[in-house]
């Protein structure tokens, strides 16, 4: 079963990801140290993390779960740093947001 979920941190913030195994035990690539700034040692002594399955499909492509993928992180904003944790694809800031 292929599945994109979400994984929501105690600070609000989100990463979405893929996994095609489904395995329970899986809770994505989030790169570590983004995280880690994000709390302090005593917060990391009791951490919840949630995950979600936003979408699942038995005989999607790679391709196709990669592209729900890019549509769910695009969606709910999470490689904007200030919502997610997503490096992929890059965020731009619109030049209306600049001012």
């Amino acid at each position: 079963m292929n599945v994109i979920y979400k994984i929501t941190y105690p600070n609000g913030k989100i990463y979405i990801g893929q996994d095609r195994t489904d395995d329970i035990n899986y809770f994505g690539s989030a790169r570590s140290e983004l995280i880690a700034k994000d709390f302090t040692r005593e917060q990391r002594r009791n951490f919840t993390i949630r995950k979600e399955i936003l979408w699942e499909s038995e005989d999607a492509t790679i391709q196709e779960v990669t592209r729900k993928e890019i549509e769910f992180i695009r969606f709910f904003k999470s490689n904007n740093p200030s919502i997610g944790y997503n490096l992929w694809p890059k965020f731009k800031i619109a030049s209306h947001d600049t001012l």
